[in-house]
């Protein structure tokens, strides 16, 4: 009796010891946690866009002479900046750019105390540039973001009445605000879509100091849309 109870439970143990191996054999490995992109780092990058301007004309000491040059165009240039990531996915950085502008008009009609004049008026933006504080929010790979600061740019602007008129070119600044879409198609590869709104302020120019109605003003701001490609150091 006590041989059969002795191999009952030799039986017993085995085969609970079996099991116990099955058991952790038959778990499954787990799979590695997919890596997730992180923003922080330098970036050079080119962009091209499209905008269209409101620069509006006008004499202090005689109102009813005005004008809307409101030039539009095409434009490119290149922009660099640093973000960094925090644990919270926040992203913050600075970027600078400036691009080459076809940003002009020439068909813009100037109206003398309520009467159109044949005068010729024609403006160019030659270039633009902006140094912008950036926020954004990182979803892995996406990440939109906010971005505003000090924009500057490059006017020239004419009004020509035969041999009268006057032709300026002035450095403006102002401010600018906008924002945009960016994604990481790749580890090193940054893809973006941006709306940008730029006001560079107002230009006085008095041809003769001694004649006061030569003193004309004109402002600038502009829209944009750009996408740009930028790699990722």
């Amino acid at each position: 009796m006590k041989t059969i109870l002795l191999a009952t439970a030799f039986l017993f143990a085995v085969a609970d010891s079996a099991f116990a191996v099955d058991a952790v054999v038959s778990e499954p490995t787990p799979e590695p946690a997919p890596a997730v992109f992180v923003w922080t780092g330098a970036y050079v990058g080119g962009q091209v866009g499209y905008a269209w301007a409101d620069s509006h004309y006008s004499e202090p000491e005689f109102p009813g002479y005005v004008a809307d040059y409101d030039p539009d165009g095409s434009f490119g240039g290149i922009y660099a900046g640093y973000s960094h990531q925090f644990s919270n996915r926040l992203v913050v950085g600075a970027e600078v750019d400036v691009a080459l502008s076809g940003v002009t008009s020439d068909d813009a009609i100037y109206y003398g105390a309520g009467e159109p004049w044949g005068s010729t008026l024609a403006a160019d933006l030659k270039w633009s540039g902006a140094l912008r504080a950036r926020v954004g929010y990182a979803f892995d790979r996406f990440m939109p973001y906010a971005a505003g600061g000090l924009a500057v740019a490059k006017y020239d602007y004419s009004v020509s009445d035969g041999g009268d008129g006057f032709d300026a070119s002035a450095t403006l600044t102002g401010w600018t605000v906008g924002g945009g879409l960016e994604y990481a198609a790749a580890d090193n590869v940054l893809i973006r879509a941006e709306y940008r709104f730029s006001d560079f302020g107002s230009n006085r120019v008095n041809e003769d100091d001694t004649v006061a109605w030569y003193t004309n003003d004109v402002d600038l701001s502009t829209h944009d849309i750009r996408l740009g490609v930028a790699y990722k150091f």
